[in-house]
C-alpha cells in the first residue's frame, strides 16, 4: 500500500511514496500550485525573440485599433497563436484554455495569476483573417529576411526545394478546393525549404487547387528578388516537383540566370525518344549481365512540346524512366 502523507492545505491532493530506486526516495504530491504541461513554450520563446519572428511579422499587418485602449499587442497575439500551434494546439477555440496557462503566461512575458491573461480565440480569429493580400506579400518577404539572417554571410550559391503540401480541411473553409490528385478538399500552401540546412525560407497559404504556370512564375519571381535584395551575388538553384515544370517558371528562370531542376511527366514522345532508347536498352542489357536489384544510368535529350517556342534540355534517370528539366549544363547526373 502507498503510504500517503497529510495535505498541506484543503487545495492540495494528498501525497504517496513509490519504491526507492538506486536508493533515492520517490514522492509523488499534488500541491505544486499552478502547473503547465507544455513547459517546452519557454524554449520557444527564447528562440523566437532571439530571431524577431513575430515582431517582423506584426510590423507588416496595420493596427487600426485605438493605442489607448489595446490590452493585447499585435506581436504577442501572433507569439500566443505560434507557440500554441507550434506546441500541437492548432485550433484557434485551444487558446481560450491556453490564456491563462503559466507556461504560456511566462513565454509572453506574463506572471501567472496576474493581469489578464492572453488574446482569446475570437481576437485571434479576428486577427487571423485581417491581413490584406499585399500584408501577407510583405509577410512573405518577411520570413526570407529572417531565412537570409540566419547566415553570418551570404553563401556563394543555394539550392532550394519548393513544393506544396496538401492540407486537409474538415468542411468548406474559404477557398479550400477539391483536387483530384490528392483526393482531399483542402488548401494547398507553397513551402520553399534550404536543401543543404532544412532551413524554411518561405511559406505561402493559397487554395486547393494546383498552381498554374503564371501563378508558381509569379511566386518564384517574389521569392528570387527578395532574396538578391540580401544577396545579389549569390547563385541560385531551384528544384521542384513536375507541375513547376512550366514554360512560364522556366522562362523566368533562365532569364533572370536562376537554374533550375524539376520534375517531367512522361508521354509517348520521350518514350519513343531514339537517344532514350538506346540508353535504356544498354541499362538494360548491363543490369541483366551484372544481375543488379538496381541500376541507374543519366543521360540527356531535348524536349519541347508544339506550342512551345523552342525546346529544352530534359534528363531520364534509371528504369523505369524518371524525368527531369534542367537548365544546368553539366553532367546530366
Amino acid at each position: 500500500m502507498p503510504r500517503t502523507t497529510p495535505a498541506a492545505s484543503d487545495d492540495s491532493a494528498p501525497g504517496f511514496s513509490f519504491p526507492a530506486v538506486g536508493g533515492k526516495k520517490i514522492t509523488a504530491a499534488f500541491d505544486g500550485g499552478r502547473l503547465t504541461s507544455d513547459g517546452g513554450v519557454l524554449l520557444l520563446a527564447q528562440a523566437e525573440r532571439a530571431m524577431g519572428i513575430c515582431r517582423r511579422l506584426a510590423a507588416c499587418i496595420a493596427d487600426p485599433r485605438d493605442p489607448t485602449r489595446v490590452t493585447h499587442r499585435l506581436d504577442d497575439i501572433l507569439r500566443a497563436r505560434v507557440f500554441a500551434i507550434t506546441c500541437g494546439y492548432e485550433d484557434a477555440d485551444d487558446l481560450d484554455a491556453l490564456r491563462d496557462d503559466p507556461g504560456f503566461r511566462l513565454a509572453l512575458g506574463k506572471l501567472p495569476g496576474s493581469g489578464a491573461g492572453l488574446a482569446s480565440q475570437p481576437t485571434m480569429s479576428r486577427w487571423e483573417n485581417a491581413p490584406t493580400t499585399r500584408e501577407l506579400a510583405r509577410m512573405m518577404a518577411a520570413m526570407i529576411g529572417v531565412y537570409c539572417a540566419s547566415y553570418p554571410v551570404p553563401p556563394a550559391a543555394v539550392t532550394l526545394d519548393i513544393d506544396d503540401t496538401c492540407d486537409v480541411v474538415h468542411g468548406y473553409q474559404q477557398l479550400s478546393f477539391w483536387n483530384g490528385h490528392h483526393g482531399e478538399r483542402c488548401f494547398l500552401p507553397i513551402h520553399v525549404y534550404d536543401t543543404a540546412t532544412g532551413r524554411p525560407v518561405a511559406m505561402l497559404l493559397r487554395t486547393g487547387k494546383t498552381p498554374s504556370g503564371a501563378e508558381g512564375a509569379g511566386h518564384i519571381r517574389r521569392l528570387v528578388r527578395h532574396i538578391r535584395q540580401h544577396w545579389p551575388d549569390t547563385h541560385i538553384t531551384i528544384r521542384g516537383d513536375g507541375h513547376y515544370g512550366r514554360p512560364e517558371i522556366m522562362a523566368f528562370c533562365e532569364a533572370a540566370g536562376v537554374d533550375y531542376v524539376f520534375g517531367l511527366p512522361t508521354n509517348a514522345a520521350l518514350r519513343a525518344d531514339p537517344i532514350i532508347v538506346a540508353v535504356a536498352d544498354a541499362c538494360a542489357v548491363k543490369r541483366a549481365q551484372r544481375q543488379c536489384p538496381v541500376l541507374r544510368h543519366y543521360t540527356e535529350t531535348r524536349y519541347g512540346a508544339k506550342s512551345w517556342k523552342g525546346q529544352r534540355a530534359s534528363s531520364p534517370g534509371s528504369k523505369p524512366a524518371r524525368w527531369a528539366w534542367t537548365s544546368a549544363m553539366s553532367s546530366p547526373r
